[in-house]
C-alpha cells in the first residue's frame, strides 16, 4: 500500500481533502494517507504555519496532496507554498489547462500546459530598501535552472504526446535575464527535434491567450510570468476552482489545488473539490496508478457534464452531495 503525505490545509481545506479521499477510497484504490496539519490553525501550538513534521513526511514518503494553507500577513512567512518548494527543491510548477464538460467557458478545446520555473526570478526574495522612497528587487535567472525547467517541459511533452514547447519572455527588455532564460530555451530544445519550439513575448502570449488559446500547446515561463499567465490560464477553463497543479523536484512532488483557503465559507458545506481532486488525478498518475486515475477522471467528468455542479460553477450541490454524485458515477 503506497503510503502518501496528506496535508489538509485549512480554511476549505480539511472539506475538500475529505471528500476526495472519499471519492480515492470509493475508487478501490487502497491508500496510508500520512495526514499533517499546517497553515494558520497550527501557529498557535507549534509556533509556524509549516512545521518541520510537515517537510520531513513529504521527504519520507516522496509524494504529497496538499489542501490550500493560509500565509499569514504582514509577518513571518513570505509564503507557505514558496517555502514549502523552496525546503523542497520543487523547481517545476506543473498547470494543466483543458476545458471540463459541463463548465461553460467563452473558448471550447482549451488544452494547454503551463510550466514554471519555481525557485528563482523575483520570487527569490532579494530585496533591500534604499532610501524612504527607493526600494530594489533583485531578478535572479540562471544557466542550471533554466536549462533545467525547460527540460522538464520537453520530457513532459514528449511524455504526454504533446507537439510544441512555447518559451515565454521579455527578452527584448529584459536582455540579460531573460536572454539567458531565452538562449538556455535554444540550448535544450536542439535536444528535441521532435518536438518543435517557439518563442513569444510575455504581452503577445496574454493577448493571444484571450483571443485564441487553443495556438498553444506547453508554455514554459521563467517564475513571475508563469505565476500571472497561470492564473489568466485558470480563468480560460472556468477559474481557480477548477485549476489543478503540481509542483514537482528531483525526489518530492506535491499535488495541489491553485486556490486558496476561502476562509469565507470554511464549515459551511459550499467548497468546490474539483481542483483538489484534479490535482490527486495527476498524482495518480505520477505513481502509475492509472486505472484508477482515469476512473475517478471519468467519474467527475460525467457528474459535471449531468449539470451536477457546486454554488461557485452556477450549481446548487453541497460539497457532501457533489462527492457522493462522484461515488455514483464511479460504480457506472
Amino acid at each position: 500500500m503506497r503510503r502518501i503525505t496528506l496535508i489538509n490545509g485549512d480554511g476549505i481545506g480539511p472539506e475538500i481533502c475529505d471528500s476526495v479521499v472519499k471519492i480515492i477510497d470509493a475508487s478501490g484504490l487502497k491508500i496510508d494517507w500520512d495526514v499533517q496539519t499546517a497553515g494558520s490553525d497550527v501557529i498557535k501550538t507549534e509556533g509556524t504555519p509549516l512545521p518541520e513534521r510537515v517537510l520531513e513526511s513529504v521527504k519520507k514518503n516522496g509524494i504529497a496532496l496538499k489542501a490550500p494553507v493560509t500565509t499569514p500577513i504582514g509577518k513571518g512567512f513570505r509564503s507557505v507554498n514558496v517555502q514549502l518548494r523552496k525546503e523542497l527543491n520543487l523547481y517545476a510548477n506543473l498547470r494543466p489547462c483543458k476545458n471540463l464538460p459541463g463548465v461553460k467557458t467563452r473558448f471550447d478545446n482549451v488544452d494547454l500546459v503551463v510550466v514554471r520555473e519555481n525557485t528563482e526570478d523575483l520570487y527569490a526574495g532579494i530585496e533591500e530598501k534604499i532610501d524612504e522612497n527607493t526600494a530594489h528587487s533583485i531578478k535572479i535567472i540562471t544557466r542550471e535552472a533554466s536549462e533545467r525547467i525547460c527540460r522538464f517541459a520537453f520530457d513532459y511533452a514528449v511524455k504526454n504526446n504533446r507537439h510544441e514547447v512555447c518559451c515565454v519572455t521579455k527578452a527584448n527588455i529584459m536582455k540579460l535575464s531573460d536572454g539567458l532564460f531565452l538562449e538556455s530555451f535554444r540550448n535544450i530544445s536542439s535536444e528535441y527535434p521532435q518536438i518543435m519550439s517557439r518563442e513569444i513575448l510575455v504581452d503577445n502570449l496574454c493577448m493571444q491567450l484571450v483571443q485564441d488559446p487553443t495556438r498553444f500547446d506547453v508554455l514554459v515561463l521563467p517564475n513571475l510570468y508563469g505565476d500571472i499567465v497561470s492564473d489568466l490560464t485558470a480563468g480560460l477553463i472556468g477559474g481557480l476552482g477548477v485549476a489543478q497543479g503540481a509542483n514537482i523536484g528531483e525526489n518530492c512532488a506535491v499535488f495541489e489545488p491553485v486556490h486558496g483557503s476561502a476562509p469565507d465559507i470554511k464549515g459551511q458545506n459550499k467548497a468546490n473539490p474539483t481542483a483538489l481532486l484534479l490535482s490527486a488525478v495527476e498524482m495518480l498518475k505520477y505513481i502509475k496508478e492509472d486505472i484508477y486515475a482515469n476512473k475517478i477522471e471519468k467519474a467527475l467528468f460525467k457528474t459535471l457534464s449531468e449539470g451536477y455542479k457546486t454554488v461557485d460553477l452556477d450549481g446548487n450541490l453541497s460539497t457532501s452531495e457533489f462527492t457522493d454524485k462522484i461515488i455514483t458515477n464511479l460504480c457506472v
